[in-house]
Order: C-alpha cells, then sequence, then structure tokens
C-alpha cells in the first residue's frame, strides 16, 4: 500500500498547479489603487512643508517682514507644486483650476503673518 501524498497547505505554491495570471479588470483596479496612494502620500509630504514654512513665517521676528512674504511665497509654490504632482500623476491637465488650490498655505500663511 503506497503513502497518500499529503495535502501542501494552501499558502504555499505548488508548482503543480501554478497561479493564473490576473486579468485586466484587477490590473486597472490595482493601478488606480497606486496612482490615489502615490498622490496622496506626495500631497502630504508637500502639504506638511508648506505648512511648516508658514509655520516658521510666523516665528519670524516682526521687523523681518520680507523673510514673513517669502517663506510664505514659499509655501504658495510647494503647495501649487503639490497639486500639480497629484494632477501629473492621474495624467490630467496641468493647467487647471485645481492650482488655486495649492496657493491656500501661502494666502493662509500671508493672513496670519500680516494681520
Amino acid at each position: 500500500m503506497s503513502e497518500p501524498t499529503p495535502r501542501r497547505a494552501r499558502h504555499l505554491i505548488d508548482p503543480d498547479k501554478p497561479r493564473t495570471p490576473p486579468n485586466r479588470a484587477d490590473q486597472l483596479r490595482l493601478e488606480r489603487v497606486q496612482k490615489w496612494v502615490m498622490s496622496v502620500l506626495a500631497v502630504t509630504t508637500l502639504a506638511h512643508l508648506a505648512a511648516g514654512l508658514v509655520i516658521s513665517a510666523v516665528y519670524v521676528a516682526d521687523d523681518r517682514l520680507d523673510a514673513q512674504i517669502g517663506l510664505n511665497v514659499l509655501a504658495a509654490a510647494f503647495g501649487v507644486c503639490a497639486v500639480a504632482l497629484a494632477l501629473a500623476i492621474h495624467r490630467k491637465p496641468l493647467l487647471s483650476p485645481w492650482l488655486l488650490v495649492g496657493l491656500l498655505p501661502g494666502v493662509l500663511g500671508l493672513w496670519l503673518t500680516l494681520r
């Protein structure tokens, strides 16, 4: 009597039954998720940088108005870059009204420093 072959655990690779490649719909779904994750990470990173510039502009001495305005302009530039990067990742036109959203860190920073 021959011994039956032991059952292979489901989480291990079975060389006798190779895994079928994912279909096109699954690949498109994965690509969409990857785009969203990439754009959220990029925008979050640049938004934190812009927020840090605004916070540093608030704490610059009041007699250094040039530094305060410069830091807020840089914050606005990084905000616009963040929005443009998200548009580029999603393959949308870069010239878009959404770029105005990127100006918010600079405008908010100017309001906080010049009030």
